[in-house]
Order: C-alpha cells, then sequence, then structure tokens
C-alpha cells in the first residue's frame, strides 16, 4: 500500500520561500510529481523527478523559482518554491508512479497540502 504524506506549506508573503516535503512508503513507481489546484481550477503539474534523478521536468512558470529534489534514504520528495507568488496559492499535491514511454502516468496522491501567498 502507498501512502504519501505531504507537509510544509503554509502562508507566506510574496518573494517568500517555502519547502514542501511528501514523506513516501510503499511501493511508489519509479518517478515522483507535485501538483497543485488553485479554487475554481484544475489540478496542474508542477515538477517531477524520478528516484533514479535521471528525469527532472518542471513546469515553465515555476522554473528557475522552483526545485524538486529527493532522498532516497529517507524516502522523501521536496520541492523547494522560491520568490513566491500570489498565483502560486493553491493545494499542492505529491504523486507517485511510473513513466511510461517518458510519460509520467501518476497512480498514488497524498491528501494535500495548502499553500497561500499573500501580495
Amino acid at each position: 500500500q502507498v501512502q504519501l504524506v505531504e507537509s510544509g506549506g503554509g502562508l507566506v508573503q510574496a518573494g517568500g520561500s517555502l519547502r514542501l516535503s511528501c514523506a513516501a512508503s510503499g511501493r511508489t513507481g519509479s518517478t515522483m510529481g507535485w501538483f497543485r489546484q488553485a479554487p475554481g481550477k484544475e489540478r496542474e503539474f508542477v515538477a517531477s523527478i524520478t528516484w533514479s534523478g535521471g528525469s527532472i521536468d518542471y513546469r515553465d512558470s515555476v522554473k528557475c523559482r522552483f526545485l524538486i529534489s529527493r532522498d532516497n534514504v529517507k524516502n522523501t520528495v521536496y520541492l523547494q518554491m522560491n520568490n513566491l507568488q500570489p498565483e502560486d496559492t493553491a493545494v499542492y499535491y505529491c504523486a507517485a508512479g511510473q513513466t511510461v514511454s517518458g510519460a509520467p502516468r501518476f497512480d498514488y496522491w497524498g491528501q494535500g497540502t495548502q499553500v497561500t501567498v499573500s501580495s
């Protein structure tokens, strides 16, 4: 049974930073990711990483501001978010799955952690 537990969300002013953590247990698969969902909007991809570290991807709007990393010993994936902006406000979800034919497919999801950025 796969369990994903996020932590690290909170309230921050624009320009500030937060680090999200996702503690994973069970057979998660090769690929971990972060998604977010703002009120009234669809869930969107933020970043992904393979446990091997060989493949990392970001959505364009967070490149150069967010950094995804993993600790294979702790089975934990992190999302360092810098220079946060109000448009980054959302519930952030950790996800786990496999990369198939070069495309990640996520089968497991965490409960989400709220990130609120004030202007």
